[in-house]
């Protein structure tokens, strides 16, 4: 699965399943960086509000794989909401990944983390940070451009105010939250949808109509999660510090009938435990 791709709206590939570098800190990012890559990986993740993009630079140069062999995404902050901040934010995630190109970098969030629960869209400082990435993305600094956390009303803001279309949407999408309206609006319109936290950030360990499944099928719990998201043409972004559960949430090549999804999709998952704080799993959690 690690060398199957999907190909976004401008032709560029993206591998199929992502490794997920949130909560790792910079100083460890490096040798998690290093694992996943010499498992298989070659789509790593990262975002300025990681603090790791050094480390993550650092594990793809001690890697020894070819730079155009991997892909490579990273955010820009969701504070940042004007041209002039978003075109030096670019500029310094290209410098301390220590990268001459970016393969995908997208909006965090339509919303400062802050409000993330409020109702103002940002929709004036939304286009500008965009427009900064349009004018990064035609300069060749990066090959494909997108968002995260956006929500319908945030997308057509762009589509109705931007040059170019986004061509990925990044969402927590799981086995029991999957906001299907959203992700068919996306798909309808020609954005990949990636799944962040496709493992319910380790909860649906403790669900046991999902290990249940999991069971069924002779798979990990990650591993159903992760076929799951496949199955829906969603881009999986794992993540993990062990090699061996790097190798685990890559190995998913069974299938999942199509009975079982349907009853996948409609399990309910509306507590994150320690995590119920964090802005997107509050506002998963109250939806």
């Amino acid at each position: 699965m690690l060398n199957e791709t999907f190909t976004l709206s401008n032709g560029v590939s993206i591998p199929k399943i992502g490794y997920g570098t949130w909560m790792i800190e910079d100083s460890k990012a490096a040798e998690a960086v290093k694992k996943a890559i010499e498992v298989g990986y070659r789509h790593i993740d990262t975002a300025q509000a990681y603090q790791n993009e050094r480390g993550v630079g650092e594990g793809i140069r001690l890697s020894g794989i070819d730079r155009q062999e991997l892909f490579v995404t990273t955010k820009l902050a969701a504070e940042i909401k004007n041209y002039a901040e978003a075109t030096d934010a670019i500029n310094a995630s290209l410098d301390r990944l220590g990268l001459d190109y970016i393969d995908l970098m997208i909006i965090h969030s339509p919303k400062p983390w802050a409000v993330f629960q409020e109702d103002e869209h940002y929709f004036e400082g939304n286009v500008a940070a965009w427009q900064a990435l349009e004018n990064a993305y035609n300069e060749g600094k990066i090959r494909a451009i997108g968002v995260s956390n956006f929500e319908k009303a945030d997308l057509q803001n762009l589509f109705d105010h931007g040059t170019i279309k986004p061509m990925v949407n990044q969402i927590l999408a799981h086995i029991g939250h999957t906001p299907f309206d959203l992700i068919d609006y996306c798909q309808k319109n020609h954005l990949l949808v990636e799944a962040y936290s496709p493992i319910a950030h380790g909860e649906m360990m403790a669900n046991h109509e999902i290990i249940a499944m999991a069971e069924k099928y002779h798979v990990s719990v990650p591993q159903l999660a992760i076929r799951y998201c496949l199955q829906l043409d969603l881009l999986p972004l794992p993540k993990t510090a062990s090699m061996e559960h790097m190798k685990n949430n890559a190995d998913v090549a069974f299938a999942i009938s199509e009975e079982d999804m349907t009853r996948l999709k409609g399990i309910t998952m509306n507590d994150y435990g320690s995590n119920n704080e964090i802005p997107v799993f509050k506002r998963a959690a109250t939806k």
